[in-house]
């Protein structure tokens, strides 16, 4: 059996797919992977078949696609991962580091590719917000026990920050194991969007989100890149 199932949300990833994928092939058998597809209509799924271990096709949906993953995995960790999102070399080693310390659960720091002088001053405002308020979000590559994640009822189906919502259910168990090891994610949607836009749109909605609109209101906004409508 696997030590760790890496659960991969996908839609319409096919640009990218065969490059990510072929990222992670030095950790099988030791991990498991598990493509999740929310209904893609290009090549994505048939770019993934020589690269994963199980393919899941399920309605489109982040906390969807990732709860079937989750529900189909054979491994006691998992880790849920981006497919613009690419692990460190110590990934594995770091997770393991995580549960032996007694932590349920964690994430990994991050760095944005991308040529905007602005990318590396996001990431690690990122990695600072993050640690000190034991917030992850899905760039950061989340990891949890099966028990933990379990026993916390999964992600909530909900239509945008399902990832904030789930780390602050989660630090209620224990806080994060913060690692300093980095991710590295794609800085596409901050340099489309423009970089200084999508920081204040990304700061928005969160605040939005905590003071309590709703998520589906939150995912129009998001959609929509406007910041002071309701």
């Amino acid at each position: 059996m696997a030590d760790i199932s890496i659960i991969i949300p996908t839609l319409n990833e096919q640009a990218g797919i065969e490059t990510f994928l072929q990222s992670l092939q030095s950790l099988r058998p030791q991990c498991e992977l598990i493509l999740v597809d929310g209904g893609s209509d290009d090549d994505t799924v048939a770019l993934t078949q020589p690269y994963v271990d199980d393919v899941v096709h399920t309605e489109q949906g982040r906390a969807i696609q990732m709860n079937v993953g989750a529900a189909l995995a054979s491994a006691p960790i998992l880790l849920f991962l981006h497919a613009d999102t690419y692990l460190p070399e110590n990934a594995v080693s770091q997770i393991q580091k995580a549960i032996d310390e007694g932590y349920s659960w964690g994430r990994f720091d991050i760095t944005l590719t991308g040529q905007h002088g602005m990318l590396k001053l996001v990431a690690s405002l990122m990695n600072i917000r993050s640690r000190i308020s034991g917030i992850a979000t899905g760039d950061q590559a989340i990891f949890v026990t099966r028990e933990t994640f379990e026993q916390q009822g999964d992600y909530k189906n909900i239509a945008l920050m399902e990832d904030i919502e789930l780390s602050a259910r989660l630090k209620q168990v224990c806080k994060p194991f913060c690692s300093r090891s980095k991710v590295i994610s794609s800085g596409r949607r901050w340099i489309s969007f423009g970089v200084i836009k999508t920081i204040a749109l990304m700061w928005w909605l969160r605040f939005r989100y905590f003071i309590g609109t709703k998520p589906e209101n939150l995912a129009k906004l998001y959609k929509a890149g406007k910041f002071w409508k309701a």
